[in-house]
């Protein structure tokens, strides 16, 4: 009956099935975080990697576990099973060279109920049942969860970034607002043990993708894939770790936004009127806020956009722009007029306004995102159109307006639970319980009003339970040099440039999230990228690391020595402790940047500690002395590990390359940022390390200045020109 309920009939004719059920900190959902592999070929891949069932076997309660390694017979069978030919087949049709990630998009496609893989019933089962993966390996059956859910008693976090446009390549501005410092959040909470789950998306609705497909003379949805695949290539390469990356052009995004919309109507909160557009004689068709640009009425900024300016951050109507051009073809539009549907934000915004103080007073919003939405409510709140003549969106589905589809801002936001949705089917667990689920938006401050008035406002219209947003976390603007990101004039690094450029994801990742622009706008510059690799990863990080585990390797035969902790040993453990303490308050709070600095300040500390107590001199003295070599060389390796377990949520190859080096256990990063155990010995004495190698290279001028030159675009050009024009005019 057991087996019948997890949809197995076929495995009663077994002899011996044993359900074994981990508790909730050892299921690491849809396999994604994998540990040991639970079939490892003579090639080295993996069958399927899962859990804490790779490690464990048979687990009565957390006093009494059997590894796998310490079991010869069961060491036995897995060389054995390797070796069956249906085995090996199965393993080709999974993964077909594209490793684990091939099985985790296998898995996720496969009907309920349906047998994935198996080896003629001999060896191993697996069965795919709505949630959950299911697997008999010698008789012994395991069930753990395929996606990740909300867990009663346990810290359930869900984090989203802004969806970005389809049709544009992510800048390095794109990347740090949003992605990557959700990326961050996302790996770090996971460390402390949070039931997380991250989710992202494109955005792919719209008048931009619909001009672009008849640039490239292909569909709407040709585009939309083309340049999906183009945005999970690069974030891919960023080492983001989405639970899922989906998109909104699916069933789920018209249902769920549909279901939105018609609440909203029900409710009184949608009203009827007639509005002026601009449309482009010359392009024949009316254009979206974001292909208009003019002068802002507000502030006189000339490159205000059709629904927001950049400089004053006030909301604009299109038709109140002065000189308004078409950025298609920079033709004045016309105003014609047009009858949609609005929120009506007037309605609610004293609901509004009291969930926005809960929510200030009790999350972490930044300065910036509290600063933005209060000037909105302070100017007061006017309905918002949320319908465009276009043809490309979720369709409006009220019979009055079948012609018309969702404004992106009211149909975007939704494609976070559309997206959620996606990933499983019991999205509203995460969605529609604000009881359980704590909610981060990570974004740029320009999307900030959409996410604390006009988003919010739908889902309190709604009247359906929804999860708001407890933790709204905005960036400033990140900027190239002294100007712009610009694909068009080839000014800027975009996502697909970076990798081209030869430096290692982890150092770009490092240098975005050192100037990670929190208070005020910031600006990358090539010179100080080098400068940072230069000194703080490669003369302070790197060196640390690379002379402790040297020490071991070079002085103690590749064992680390006894440890006699003197007082000054006992301070640099002191200062350890009181920086991981001031790492681990920032990144609760989503400091993120000034948490990093954290890290650099414990390897200082160690490099200061190394320096003083000189190690290399005391091994060739006497036993106290090499007794004294052995302690600092122990404790100084020890804090290499931690700072593995550190680096882990900004720079995850670095972080794992120091494990391997050190030959850590598995768990010491978790084990050390979960639940504030603060700073454990990871590596025993006798504990033996692997081989040493630097982890960072210099940086060299001459390679600087190619990629700066490179990357400068026709702004450098002008500039240099600019500058020979004015020499000459000063000596003639």
């Amino acid at each position: 009956p057991v087996c019948a309920s997890f949809g197995m009939e076929n495995l009663m004719c077994m002899c011996i099935c044993v359900f074994v059920f981990f508790p909730p900190e050892r299921v690491v959902p849809f396999l994604n975080r994998p540990v040991l592999p639970v079939l490892l070929l003579p090639s080295g891949q993996h069958l399927f990697s899962p859990n804490a069932i790779c490690q464990h076997l048979t687990l009565l309660n957390e006093d009494s576990v059997n590894l796998v390694g310490e079991l010869p017979s069961v060491r036995g069978w897995f060389k054995r099973v390797s070796q069956v030919p249906a085995c090996e087949a199965a393993v080709q049709r999974v993964l077909q060279g594209k490793g684990l990630d091939a099985l985790k998009n296998f898995l996720q496609k496969q009907p309920d109920y349906q047998n994935c893989l198996r080896d003629e019933g001999r060896y191993f089962f697996i069965c795919k049942n709505e949630s959950k993966l299911i697997v008999t390996v010698c008789n012994v059956v395991y069930v753990w969860d395929l996606f990740s859910l909300p867990q009663e008693g346990k810290r359930n976090v869900l984090v989203t970034s802004a969806l970005p446009y389809v049709n544009n390549v992510p800048h390095l501005g794109n990347i740090i607002g949003c992605v990557l410092s959700a990326d961050v959040f996302a790996r770090y909470g996971r460390l402390r043990g949070w039931n997380l789950l991250y989710v992202c998306g494109t955005d792919e609705y719209g008048t931009a993708t619909e001009n672009k497909a008849r640039e490239e003379g292909l569909t709407p949805q040709e585009i939309c894939d083309k340049y999906h695949a183009v945005h999970s290539s690069i974030y891919k390469w960023f080492q983001i770790d989405f639970d899922y990356f989906g998109r909104t052009t699916t069933e789920q995004q018209t249902e769920i936004a549909q279901d939105i919309f018609w609440r909203l109507h029900e409710r009184g909160y949608l009203l009827e009127d007639v509005v002026e557009q601009l449309r482009c004689e010359n392009c024949q068709r009316f254009l979206a806020d974001r292909f208009v640009e003019g002068v802002c009425p507000h502030c006189k900024y000339p490159e205000a956009r059709g629904d927001q300016c950049d400089k004053c951050g006030r909301l604009i109507n299109a038709v109140e722009l002065k000189e308004p051009q078409c950025k298609v073809c920079q033709q004045t539009p016309e105003i014609r007029s047009s009858k949609h549907l609005f929120l009506d934000l007037p309605k609610l915004e004293g609901e509004l306004e009291q969930w926005l103080e809960k929510s200030m007073g009790s999350g972490d919003w930044t300065v910036n995102a509290k600063h933005i939405t209060r000037s909105w409510l302070r100017d007061g709140l006017k309905p918002r159109c949320i319908t465009r003549d276009l043809q490309w969106g979720t369709p409006v589905p009220h019979p009055d307006f079948s012609d018309k589809v969702f404004y992106v801002w009211f149909d975007a936001p939704i494609g976070y639970l559309s997206i959620t949705a996606n990933y499983t089917s019991e999205w509203e667990k995460w969605w529609k319980n604000p009881q359980q689920v704590e909610l981060y938006n990570f974004m740029a401050k320009d999307n900030v009003p959409f996410h604390s008035v006009v988003f919010p406002c739908s889902l309190l219209g709604a009247q359906d339970n929804y999860t708001l947003v407890n933790n709204l976390v905005a960036t400033e603007y990140l900027n190239y040099e002294d100007t712009k990101f610009s694909k068009s004039r080839g000014v800027g690094v975009f996502g697909d440039m970076a990798k081209d450029t030869g430096i290692p994801s982890d150092v770009w990742r490092f240098y975005l999230l050192y100037l990670r622009p929190e208070g005020q706008d910031s600006a990358f510059s090539w010179a100080d990228m080098a400068l940072k690799n230069n000194s703080e990863l490669l003369n302070n990080l790197g060196n640390f690391i690379n002379r402790a585990g040297m020490f071991v390797s070079k002085f103690f035969e590749g064992h680390v020595p006894e440890m006699v902790l003197q007082d000054e040993d006992k301070r640099l453990i002191a200062q350890v402790c009181w920086e991981l303490k001031q790492y681990i308050q920032l990144l609760d709070k989503v400091r993120i940047r000034d948490a990093l600095k954290c890290i650099l300040n414990i390897s200082r500390h160690g490099n200061q500690y190394i320096q003083v107590n000189e190690p290399w001199k005391k091994i060739k003295g006497g036993d106290d002395d090499r007794k004294r070599a052995g302690t600092v060389t122990g404790v100084s390796v020890n804090v290499a590990c931690l700072l593995s377990a550190m680096l882990e949520p900004y720079m995850p190859t670095v972080s794992q390359t120091i494990r391997d080096q050190l030959q850590a256990p598995a768990h010491c990063a978790r084990a050390m940022l979960y639940a504030d155990r603060g700073f454990l010995c990871s590596l025993s004495a006798g504990h033996r390390i692997g081989t040493v190698s630097p982890l960072f290279q210099k940086l060299e001028s001459e390679q600087i200045e190619a990629l700066r030159k490179r990357f400068g675009g026709q702004q450098q050009i002008l500039t240099r020109s600019f500058n020979v024009v004015l020499l000459l005019f000063l000596f003639t």
